[in-house]
């Protein structure tokens, strides 16, 4: 699923932005939710912090403020490299300037209503199932994950169980269909649980056993031990 927050110093832009956003997820069947709304760019940087957020629908211009759009950019991008920006505006002569922030997009605030919100989500959607180093689409249904948010995936009879930081996804499907698709971190450790070794808190050799960021476990099988050892020290010599 991915997460929206929408930073606007106008309530009654914010309220429209959601509204129309909201209708387009259930239009179109999207997996993602607004998470949060705010005329507050600290309360914005404070949430993105401590929580997962995979866009960000950004006024450019603040009324009555010494600060605007791009400088709550700027501090974004301080901590968060990924994900997209939206700037919402009413001048065109910000536009060129928005895009050194890596801006996926932008919206001009009189011209929006749920075509032009669709067609953003359609092309952004489009672009996160053909990033195969950032998302990963488990089902025939849409649904994508960011792949730096698994901690593991298990294979529980015919099903696929992704377990993330706060959500676990259940998919049919196979590590055979899937494995070609996930990159170099992630690595067999039994044969039921592929692990992100980027997401590792700890390995005990005594019983066997994984501990994630997230405080979840899975564990090593003896048949996948060396091999998922050699590759956790390779991982520490060359990251």
């Amino acid at each position: 699923m991915l997460n929206f927050v929408i930073c606007d110093d106008e309530v009654h832009m914010i309220d429209k932005l959601e509204y129309l956003f909201k209708k387009s997820f259930l239009l179109h069947d999207y997996d993602a939710k607004i998470v949060l709304k705010t005329t507050n760019y600290k309360d914005l940087i404070s949430y993105m912090h401590s929580h997962k957020v995979d866009v960000v629908i950004l006024d450019i211009e603040f009324k009555n403020s010494d600060f605007n759009g791009m400088y709550i950019a700027e501090q974004v991008r301080k901590f968060n490299k990924n994900c997209y920006i939206i700037f919402i505006t009413s001048h065109f002569e910000y536009i060129l300037e928005a895009y050194r922030f890596k801006t996926f997009d932008y919206l001009i605030k009189n011209a929006i209503n749920l075509e032009c919100i669709s067609n953003t989500l359609s092309r952004l959607f489009d672009d996160i199932n053909h990033s195969t180093n950032k998302f990963l689409k488990i089902d025939s249904k849409g649904t994508i994950v960011e792949l730096n948010d698994i901690q593991f995936i298990e294979k529980n009879g015919m099903k696929l169980i992704y377990h993330t930081f706060s959500n676990v996804y259940e998919t049919y499907n196979s590590f055979t269909k899937i494995e070609n698709k996930l990159p170099t971190n992630f690595v067999r450790c039994h044969k039921s649980y592929i692990a992100n070794i980027n997401n590792i808190a700890s390995i005990s050799s005594i019983d066997n056993t994984i501990t994630f960021k997230n405080n979840s476990v899975c564990y090593i099988g003896p048949k996948y031990k060396n091999y998922f050892m050699e590759m956790i020290n390779y991982d520490a010599v060359f990251k």
